[in-house]
């Protein structure tokens, strides 16, 4: 009976999922859209205490991707996007209190031309004693309409600045606005980042793509347990690959484990509605005129959810 116990546990950690959540702004209630207030940061920090997550480097995550080591559920990483100036300000000092690492993804030309509302480099360089610093391009532009010679252009200028100032060159990549397209990944993918991060709904297990991570904005008030309750549906999109020219959505078509059955799809502006899997595919057909110029289709089964997102250029 021990043994069978043990068993239990050990398919339970190799087969958890872990969570990257992303912040903008910490005590600005000018910008309410992208900001966390410092209780609401610190009530999320207590409920990671109280409830047994471990927040870690998101190198230590990196490293388990990479060799194939189980994922640990309790896992949390957290990342902040842009290096507002109100994450040192306001922010800092509670992650240092409760010895909790980040990864701060740079806007670069607004630190390199100090931008008001942003960090300098010198204020990177001393929170970089406390968490990560990683890239988030040199101009912090709507990638999807450049063209693949803009992407490496304003990537390898964000990559010289930064290594000019930090004295290194980041690791990782987070995409402006969490936007993204076929192209626009093959063109940072030749940068020879350890991880590229998006900013859609979902976890991180062993099957995650480390060049597409899952990040889940955590602004304002949020149900931080039902965010931790999202696990990776492991997916391969198939359809939509681009927004469609016309703005209606025709095709969802994914392939996923042919051991599920049911499944339930959601496009931006629409509600949930249930689909049937076949052998292993998810092909559900449709004349969905689209709501939002950003758009995100989502699958999910139970609590497993997979998405992809569109943009029009």
């Amino acid at each position: 009976m021990r043994i069978f116990s043990s068993l239990i546990l050990l398919a339970l950690w190799l087969w958890g999922d872990a969570h990257i959540f992303v912040y903008h702004r910490f005590g600005d209630p000018q910008r309410a859209s992208a900001n966390t207030q410092i209780h609401q940061l610190q009530a999320q920090f207590e409920y990671f205490k109280k409830n047994g997550y471990k927040v870690i480097p998101l190198q230590k995550l990196s490293d388990a991707l990479r060799a194939g080591m189980p994922i640990d559920p309790k896992w949390v990483v957290l990342t902040i996007d842009d290096a507002y100036r109100s994450f040192y300000d306001n922010a800092l000092s509670l992650f240092k209190s409760y010895n909790y690492p980040f990864t701060l993804f740079v806007y670069v030309e607004a630190t390199h031309k100090g931008y008001k509302d942003y960090m300098s480099w010198q204020q990177l360089k001393d929170a970089s004693a406390y968490g990560e610093v990683a890239l988030h391009s040199y101009g912090h532009p709507h990638l999807t309409p450049f063209s693949s010679e803009a992407v490496k252009e304003d990537t390898q200028r964000a990559i010289a600045l930064f290594q000019k100032n930090m004295g290194y060159r980041p690791s990782y990549y987070a995409y402006p606005y969490g936007e993204y397209t076929n192209a626009t990944k093959k063109a940072i993918r030749l940068f020879d980042f350890d991880l590229i991060l998006n900013q859609n709904n979902g976890a991180i297990s062993n099957a995650s793509d480390p060049y597409n991570l899952d990040r889940i904005a955590l602004t304002g008030e949020v149900d931080l347990a039902s965010k931790l309750r999202i696990d990776h549906l492991d997916a391969l999109w198939i359809e939509p690959k681009s927004y469609p020219r016309n703005a209606v959505l025709k095709t969802i078509h994914a392939k996923i484990s042919p051991s599920i059955r049911n499944i339930e799809y959601f496009v931006s502006g629409y509600g949930w509605e249930p689909a049937v899997v076949q052998n292993g595919e998810v092909k559900i057909s449709l004349e969905r005129p689209l709501k939002q110029a950003r758009s995100r289709i989502f699958i999910r089964s139970g609590s497993r959810y997979s998405s992809t997102i569109i943009v029009k250029e």
